[in-house]
């Protein structure tokens, strides 16, 4: 975000990674939680300017469709953590393990006569609030529909040498003109503002739970004083890895295979407990989405497990 700004109206970069940080903490810390959820949803309108960029810039979508009906598979160490960190380390995250369901509580105990769910069945079982059904599939939908494209079969070595202006987004930035410059820039500081909430506030939910918290953006900084804490430390820290010599980028792609790995147990986790009436009560899994969570959580063990074995060849 700070590179971002810096692209398109100068100034000193750094000084930018801190007024955001300062800002994104501010905002959740302090803003009133009904009008920070609104200010969040607006904010997903900047992921429209990927949209635009992909139709300015050239594209040959022949190749893209093509890619798409039978992509380059490989065995290759490389690939397969590229496959790890897209397809699970940014899709099933800690986003989503934490900090949308501690919102989806969140946003039930918010709403005007809100009660306690105690039992369900048929489409209330699977989507308590059918008219949350278009926000959870398009909340969900786009990060499934990431692709991490290596040119030509590289090593994501060979290909960061070939493009060493990548870790700031400068080269995706200008490939185009000032239009797609502009815009380009635009979506990377809108989509950045949303990142942190959901990644600190991930942190500050698994945390909270675990330790019996006062949790919730909904509370009051004084009657969540850990919650909001961790929160805090979390933008620090990353704010600070900033001012090291760790390559953003890098740590990045390291995170989103690490939330890979680390989702195989959580999801083995998971299914267990959504399957048990003593957990659960009325709102157990329905036997489709029970084949479809096992199916899913045995494709990311396979995938793990192809991963790690390729590290040891």
């Amino acid at each position: 975000m700070g590179a971002a700004l810096k692209l398109l109206i100068g100034g000193p970069a750094l000084l930018y990674v801190v007024l955001f940080g300062a800002l994104s903490a501010g905002l959740q810390i302090f803003t009133r939680y009904a009008r920070y959820v609104s200010i969040l949803k607006w904010g997903c309108l900047s992921l429209l300017g990927y949209v635009i960029c992909a139709f300015i810039v050239h594209v040959a979508w022949d190749a893209v469709a093509w890619a798409v009906v039978w992509p380059l598979l490989s065995l290759k160490a490389e690939y397969l953590m590229a496959v790890v960190a897209v397809l699970m380390g940014t899709t099933i995250s800690p986003y989503l393990f934490f900090w949308q369901a501690g919102q989806e509580v969140e946003d039930t105990k918010e709403g005007a006569g809100a009660r306690p769910l105690t039992r369900g069945t048929g489409a209330e079982r699977i989507h308590p609030h059918p008219d949350r059904y278009l926000y959870r599939h398009v909340d969900l939908q786009p990060g499934r529909l990431l692709h991490r494209h290596h040119h030509r079969g590289d090593t994501e070595r060979e290909y960061r040498n070939r493009h060493p202006d990548l870790r700031t987004g400068r080269r995706g930035a200008a490939c185009a003109g000032p239009l797609t410059f502009a815009v380009f820039g635009v979506g990377i500081i809108g989509t950045g503002m949303l990142a942190p909430p959901a990644l600190a506030g991930s942190a500050a939910y698994a945390l909270g739970e675990i330790l019996s918290w006062h949790v919730g953006l909904a509370r009051l900084p004084r009657r969540a004083k850990a919650f909001y804490a961790t929160i805090t430390v979390g933008m620090a820290l990353g704010v600070a890895l900033n001012f090291s010599a760790i390559d953003p980028i890098r740590a990045l792609y390291w995170s989103a295979v690490l939330n890979g790995v680390v989702a195989v147990p959580v999801m083995v986790m998971m299914m267990r407990l959504t399957m048990r009436p003593s957990v659960m009560a009325g709102f157990t899994l329905p036997l489709p989405l029970q084949v479809m969570g096992w199916l899913a959580t045995a494709t990311m063990t396979a995938t793990v497990g192809a991963m790690v074995a390729s590290w040891l060849k």
